[in-house]
């Protein structure tokens, strides 16, 4: 990933156009990261992700709300502290 300061990508604003089809390119303004340029397909992949994640998420919540239904009265009073206290004790 290369980088440059804005004045720069004001200045060669379509060789970064060029640039970002093989890399993402860095714009730092003051010393700063500012913004990022990234290609169609990269961001295609940013936003594919970013819904991969959202439903892991949800799939997540839902099997934790799921298994919480089914705890004893016990296990609900149990700490973190108590629950890697118990681990300890079986490894």
């Amino acid at each position: 990933m290369i980088t440059v300061t804005s004045v720069e990508a004001q200045n060669r604003f379509g060789q970064l156009l060029d640039t970002v089809q093989r890399e993402p390119v860095t714009i730092t303004r003051h010393g700063r990261t500012a913004a990022f340029i990234v290609s169609p397909q990269d961001m295609r992949d940013l936003q594919d992700a970013r819904r991969k994640r959202g439903t892991a998420v949800d799939a997540f919540e839902a099997y934790f709300a799921k298994a919480n239904a089914t705890l004893t009265p016990a296990a609900r009073e149990l700490t973190d502290a108590d629950v890697v206290q118990l681990v300890h004790e079986l490894r």
